[in-house]
């Protein structure tokens, strides 16, 4: 699963031609969420609440971006990376 973003331990990945909803995964200490993109609910998994906090507030912050590497993803084209939070 290709990787588009690293942050204070968080990695944000993506599959490649993945199901709809278009969702995120982030990996935390072992575990991981889903986050929809379009809603930023969870829709599956765990992480720690402060982990949960900084995907949620860099998800926000990058709507947009992770719109275009999912239709990236969902075209079987390389993603671009996205900035972390800083």
């Amino acid at each position: 699963m290709p990787e588009i973003c690293r942050f204070y331990g968080i990695v944000i990945k993506m599959y490649y031609n993945d199901h709809s909803p278009p969702h995120l995964h982030a990996e935390y200490g072992g575990d991981e969420i889903v986050v929809n993109i379009d809603t930023l609910a969870i829709i599956a998994g765990g992480l720690a609440p402060r982990a949960t906090g900084l995907v949620m507030e860099w998800a926000a912050q990058r709507q947009a971006e992770l719109h275009t590497a999912w239709n990236q993803a969902r075209d079987m084209s390389p993603l671009d990376k996205i900035d972390p939070l800083p």
